[in-house]
This record gives structure tokens, C-alpha cells and sequence, in this order.
């Protein structure tokens, strides 16, 4: 620190220390603040950052009213306080201010999974792994319930020793950690001072239900016997069931302060894990005002990877947390669904989707059909008579605008047994356990076979039997890309793929707090120590599980390294054989949709090559963003920086091509990129592409040697698209190897 900058701060203190601009008009209202201050600035007579930053905002007000929220060192350096806007603006001629912003709020983006994504006991990552030993895995959510038999410690090795965090005990709650469930503690003075939180909350106990289940989807224990209700009756286990579980309570109501996300994050990285998982997401801003960006690239620099959700806006330009450091997780679809079954009178059987929650069995009851009368047979509302259709099974069919939910509650009006409610329309998309009446759902096709059968016999039509609560597998086509998984081009910066990847995130089965209601039955809550949730809030822990096996093997690989392991092994492929399609369409994805594809875990464990970034890489990268000095100094957190490159070219496992529409063709755009061997000393990988029509992918050189492991190499791609190019085309860069390793590049063309 120059002589000169200490007395300018020195003297700037000393007048704001005197009064001289302490005056508030009365009508201005406190607000949240994040400030961005160039700590190389801190006065010698402060020992502390924090008692600087109390000593700039005792300076701006009479009162003795606590302004500080918490004081960051880590994430970033500054503070958050409660300020009025002529305080705030005070603050700003400060020579140490960087960067202000008023306070913004977040939201949530709310398991048979691992041997839906090929993990098995014998072999394969999670034996070579031992399940994640020894990593810790910080989740910044809602809480978490320590009673969860997913956090029991039963066969868990010692705390690591590196492990700073702690167990934050109630005064009024005690929460009890473990050798599983390492830490919990609370950030929530960014909500509770804007009076989005009803009442203080210092307990890290979770009162909303997502933490608990994030957590114990990402390293959740071995629990035999786990289900909702019945449904997805089996084995609930994490991903990761090795690793060590902290919890970073923001929230307990779905509304997040940035001022408590950053908090949380900066106590993360002091604590000491090892992988930061986030199934939550603010206003998609530039990365300088991105507080989960910042923040990320904090804990990138000291070593730890960052998986966050991607969002759950569904539709394009709305991928969340998109920074090329973060692993960006989108939500895939399982091949599980949860049906009942009906046998007629005639002994034809059908099978349906129903998640109707109880064990209901119903036999020998007649069956109820308004034939000849357009609104009893589509159950409209108040076309039904009781004294038709008591003790009945009723079979509804549908138009283009009927909806089943409404004809469950008809059907529970005149108090009918069960409804077999007919359409095509996938209403499971949008969860069909709130049906208020036993119901099954079943497509037109069956519909038609039940309407013959129901006509023929009249009177005497009848359900022999009739079954709730199975479970399914094996249902295709899977994975599908779920409707509302939020989808690229990214809307800050498209030419970054994102999501990365997806994950299961659809009806993931996973621990629940026992004594939140999941879903009502007429005029009771049920409540169940597993639940089934979906949201890109279920994929990203899925990811951060996997991170963590693949952290146990390979404690070497940079975060970078892993998440480029995870993208170049990815299936593009589903159960059919087919492209991954849409959940919603049903028709072919693209990696705008997906990313690389979905995880494969035991593929990524031996990649053959990674893409590796470090530091400098994203210095660069953020280099050829055009952002002035203030914006850089505030994600860097540094004063002075080196940009060794123009442009944004970033050492990324996949490739986005942007092109004018209206430009004169060909329209040509050149990527370098640098491999590390990570696979066998001797290694020859030849490339091989895939491109649509009117557009071209050339690779130079076309064979990469390598003689040991960790030996890196260059290669440039050349995409070039001609004047016929779709709006959207997209294509793939493989290496491939002697020894069947393929390392797989989308590769995307957007040509606007």
C-alpha cells in the first residue's frame, strides 16, 4: 500500500468520523447494501477488516442502530449493511469503495437415481471411489433434519482433520451433527432485516423440506425400505453416501438474500470443504454483479468445485448460474414412473400413472360411464349426480380443454370410488399427487377398449379389481429432458454452453422433515420421512454427489478438470436408442437443452483426456469481456490482473459459434483448445466430427500423441456455416482412442 493511499483513506475516515455527513433525511428507509471495498486499502490502526468496515458505517449515522450484516474476506472483500440511499452514496467516494449494489432475493429452483445413472456396489465408481471417503460436501440450502436416518453415522470414518466448521446449536432447538452431518449453521440476517423471514431463526434445522433433500440426494446414507407413501419403494441413497455433509442454512421460506448466500459461501471456503452445491439462483446479471459468481470464483481459486441448478424457467435464454467456472446442472427425466392397474369385468387389464398416496385396493365395484350425455362423460363441473354415481368407478374422457384435477374434485363431490380419468395430455409433468380422489390415468388408445367394454355391458359393467401405489421401471423413452429445466443460449453470455449437463431431477425420492406436510387428503396433511421432489434443485446435487466420488479418486484434478471429465462422457443417447428428446415435446433435444448430454458417472471416472482452466484462464476469459477496471477488480478480488489474450476463447469442453445471418458467407470462427492426457502414457486419439447440413467442422491437427500421462497438447477447431444455416445447427468434435476412450464436444452454431 502506497504512502500516499494510506493518508487519502486515513483522512477520508477521520471525516466521516467527525459527523460532518452523518444527516439522514427522515424519509429515506433502510435498505440492504452490498459493498465492494479494495481491502489493500485498510488503515494499519484497524487490526481487523470488520472493525474497518463498523468504523466506515458508525461514520454515517447517529444512531446506534447495528448497520453491519456480515463483513466477507473470502468470497469477496466488503461487507453488507442496512443503509439508506444517501448513505450508500456516501460510501461511493470513498478512494477504497469498488462496487455497489442494493440487496437483490433469490429463490429456490425446487431416489433410484444412482442405479438409474449406472453406479453399483461391485464395481465401477462408487467401489473405486469408497463411496466419496473423506470429501465434504457444503450445501448452501434450507437446512437440514439430523434425526434423517440418510445422516445416520453408522460405518462413517472420522472427520477430516482439515475440517474448521461447526454444529450452530439452538437456544431453544437442539441439532445434533455427527461423523455424517459434520456442520450446520444459519445465515439469515439479509432476510430477516427486509422482513422476509416472520420470526428470528438460529436454528440450522430445516422447516421447508428442500435442504434436507438436497443433502441426502447428494450423500445421503444406505437406507433400505425408503418411500413416499409406497411409491419408489426400495433403497434411498445419495450419490455420494461416503462423503461428509455440511449445511448453510439461507433460508427457511424460499426467499434468499444475496447478503446471506455470500455469507454462507465465505464460510464454506473457511470451513474447509472440499465441493459447494447450490440448488438456488438470483436475477441472471453481468458476473460483476453476480454475487453467486463472485463468490464461486473465490472458492475455484482456493480448490473447490461449485455445481449449481441451472434454473427451472424452461425455455430458452434462461439458464441460471451459467458462469464457466460453475458446473451448471440441468434436470433429466427417470425410468421410473408410479401407476395403478385395473382389471374389468371382462378381464382385459390396463396400467396407468396414478401417485395417488395410499394403499387403496378396490374389487367388485361397478363401473360408472355417462354415456349419451357430452358432460357427464368428460365429469365437467356439477354434471354428475350422486345418486348415479355413488360407490362407483367413474371413467372421465377429455377435450382440449379438460383438466383432471378439476375432475377428480367432480368425482370426490358425488363421493365416487375411483376415477379412471382418460387423455393424453402428460399431466405427470406437472405432478398428479394432488389429485383429491383415488384416479388413474390412462391414454385414448385404452380409453376406446374401456368405452366398448362399459357399452356392451351396460348395467352390468364392472372393475374386478382395482390397485394404487406401484412402482415401475424400465418406462421409456429415458432420460428425457425435463419441461422445466431452464435452457440455453445462456442470456449473459451465449457463447458459453450452458447448462453443462443434466442430472436426474424428476420425482427424485430422498429424505423429507417428518413433520412438514408433502400433500394434502381432504382435510389432512401427510407427512413422510421421503419425499419426491423435481426441479433442476434435485439434478445439481446429483452432480455434486459424483463430484465428490470423483474428488476420492482423483484429488489432483483441478475443478475445471472434473467438471470437463463429467462433460465429455455424457450419454446423448436414451433408452430407445434415440436422441434425448423433450419431456413436454417429445421431440429431439439439442445440446441448447442439454448440454454435453446426461451424467455418466463410471465413464467420467476415466476420461481419457480433460480440458483443463486454470487462474489465468478465467482472467483472460473475463479479459475479453470489455469490463472496466471497477467491474474487474470487483469478481477478481485483486487490484492488478494480466490479460494475455483478446477475446473470450475459454479452454471449455464444448464450443458455441456465433454468426451473423446477415453477413456474406462463409462465415468461419476458430477455437484453441489444450488436452491433458489423463488416461494411458501411450496414446494416440484420432478426431473424428458430426456436423448438420451447411455446416462444417474442421479439426487441425487430426491425431494427437501422447507419451505420458498429464502431456498436453494443442489442437485448433474451424466451424464454418454457409448462407442456408439454420437458426440453430449443432454437431460434435469426438477424440477417440485405442483403448475406447471417447471424448465427446457439442459443438453449437447459433446463427443469428
Amino acid at each position: 500500500m502506497s504512502i500516499c493511499n494510506h493518508s487519502l483513506i486515513v483522512s477520508f475516515l477521520l471525516v466521516l468520523l467527525l459527523g460532518i455527513n452523518n444527516a439522514m433525511p427522515e424519509h429515506e428507509e433502510y435498505k440492504t447494501y452490498i459493498v465492494h471495498i479494495d481491502h489493500s486499502l485498510k488503515p494499519s490502526s484497524f487490526l481487523t477488516h470488520e472493525t474497518w468496515h463498523r468504523a466506515i458505517l458508525r461514520s454515517l449515522s447517529k444512531s446506534d442502530k447495528e448497520m453491519l450484516l456480515y463483513s466477507y474476506n473470502h468470497v469477496m472483500h466488503g461487507f453488507s449493511a442496512r443503509l439508506t440511499p444517501s448513505q450508500a452514496s456516501k460510501i461511493k467516494i470513498s478512494p477504497a469503495h469498488i462496487a455497489i449494489h442494493e440487496e437483490k432475493f433469490g429463490k429456490l429452483f425446487t431416489t433410484h437415481s444412482p442405479q438409474f445413472m449406472g453406479l453399483r456396489h461391485s464395481s465401477g465408481l462408487w467401489n473405486a471411489s469408497s463411496y466419496g471417503e473423506g470429501v465434504i460436501i457444503g450445501l448452501i440450502d434450507t437446512g437440514v433434519w439430523p434425526e434423517s436416518e440418510s445422516f445416520n453415522e453408522k460405518g462413517m470414518p472420522p472427520i477430516p482433520t482439515r475440517w474448521k466448521g461447526k454444529c450452530q446449536n439452538s437456544t431453544t432447538n437442539p441439532f445434533p451433527c455427527n461423523r455424517k452431518l459434520i456442520g450446520a449453521q444459519v445465515f439469515m440476517k439479509g432476510n430477516q432485516a427486509a422482513g422476509k423471514s416472520s420470526s428470528p431463526d438460529d436454528s440450522p434445522r430445516d422447516v421447508f423440506g428442500h435442504g434436507t433433500h438436497t443433502s441426502s440426494t447428494a450423500a445421503g446414507n444406505h437406507v433400505p425400505g425408503a418411500s413416499q407413501f409406497g411409491y419408489a419403494k426400495g433403497v434411498a441413497q445419495g450419490i455420494a453416501p461416503g462423503a461428509h455433509v455440511a449445511m448453510y442454512k439461507v433460508t427457511s421460506d424460499g426467499f434468499i438474500a444475496e447478503s446471506d448466500a455470500l455469507a454462507a459461501m465465505d464460510q464454506a471456503i473457511v470451513d474447509g470443504v472440499d465441493i459447494m452445491s447450490l440448488s438456488i439462483g438470483f436475477e441472471q446479471t453481468p458476473y460483476f454483479q453476480d454475487v453467486i459468481a463472485i463468490a464461486s470464483l473465490s472458492a475455484i481459486g482456493k480448490g473447490i468445485a461449485v455445481v449449481c441448478a441451472a434454473g427451472n424457467d424452461g425455455a430458452p435464454y434462461s439458464t441460471h448460474n451459467a458462469a464457466p467456472w460453475i458446473t451448471t446442472v440441468g434436470a433429466g427425466t427417470l425410468d421410473r414412473s408410479f401407476t395403478a392397474t385395473v382389471t374389468l369385468g371382462n378381464d382385459l387389464i390396463f396400467e396407468g400413472k396414478s401417485e395417488f398416496p395410499e394403499r387403496v385396493v378396490v374389487t367388485d365395484t361397478p363401473l360408472y360411464y355417462g354415456k349419451g350425455d357430452s358432460d357427464k362423460a368428460l365429469c365437467s363441473n356439477g354434471a354428475l349426480k350422486e345418486s348415479e354415481v355413488f360407490g362407483k368407478v367413474v371413467i372421465c374422457y377429455s377435450n382440449n380443454t379438460s383438466n383432471i384435477f378439476y375432475q377428480a374434485e367432480e368425482l370426490a363431490r358425488v363421493n365416487a370410488i375411483a376415477g379412471i380419468l382418460v387423455t393424453d395430455v402428460d399431466w405427470s409433468r406437472f405432478g398428479i399427487d394432488g389429485l383429491s380422489i383415488p384416479s388413474l390415468i390412462l391414454p385414448s388408445s385404452s380409453g376406446a377398449l374401456i368405452k366398448k367394454y362399459v357399452t356392451e355391458a351396460a348395467e352390468e359393467a364392472r372393475v374386478k379389481f382395482m390397485r394404487f401405489v406401484l412402482t415401475s421401471f424400465g418406462t421409456k423413452p429415458a432420460p428425457q429432458v425435463a419441461d422445466f429445466s431452464s435452457r440455453g443460449p445462456d442470456p449473459i453470455n451465449p457463447n458459453i454452453l450452458k447448462p453443462d449437463i443434466i442430472a436426474p431431477g424428476v420425482q427424485v425420492l430422498a429424505a423429507f422433515p417428518p413433520l412438514i406436510p408433502i400433500e394434502g387428503m381432504g382435510n389432512y396433511g401427510v407427512a413422510t420421512d421421503y419425499a419426491l421432489l423435481s426441479g433442476t434443485s434435485m439434478a445439481a446435487p446429483h452432480v455434486a454427489g459424483v463430484t465428490a466420488l470423483l474428488k476420492a479418486i482423483h484429488p489432483e484434478w483441478s475443478p475445471a478438470a472434473i467438471r470437463s471429465a463429467l462433460m465429455t462422457t455424457t450419454n446423448t443417447i436414451d433408452n430407445n436408442r434415440t436422441t434425448l428428446t423433450n419431456q413436454y415435446t417429445n421431440l429431439p433435444g439439442t445440446p441448447l437443452d442439454y448440454g454435453a448430454g446426461h451424467i455418466n458417472p463410471n465413464k467420467a471416472m476415466d476420461p481419457g483426456l480433460i480440458y483443463d482452466i486454470d487462474w489465468q484462464g478465467y482472467v483472460d476469459f473475463l479479459c475479453g469481456l470489455g469490463y472496466d477496471d471497477a467491474e474487474m477488480r470487483a469478481i477478481l478480488r485483486q487490484s492488478q490482473w494480466t490479460c494475455n489474450q483478446d477475446g473470450t476463447d475459454i479452454n471449455y469442453p464444448s464450443f458455441v459459434a456465433m454468426f451473423n445471418k446477415n453477413a456474406s458467407a462463409p462465415n468461419v470462427k476458430n477455437f484453441t483448445r489444450v488436452v491433458t492426457n489423463v488416461g494411458d502414457d501411450q496414446s494416440v486419439y484420432q478426431a473424428t466430427v458430426e456436423a448438420t447440413h451447411g455446416m462444417t467442422i474442421k479439426v487441425e491437427p487430426t491425431t494427437l500423441t501422447f507419451t505420458n500421462k498429464y502431456q498436453k497438447q494443442k489442437f485448433v477447431v474451424s466451424v464454418q456455416m454457409d448462407g442456408k444455416a439454420p437458426p440453430v445447427a449443432y454437431g460434435y468434435l469426438k477424440w477417440v482412442d485405442q483403448n475406447s476412450h471417447i471424448v465427446a464436444s457439442p459443438v453449437v452454431v447459433l446463427n443469428t
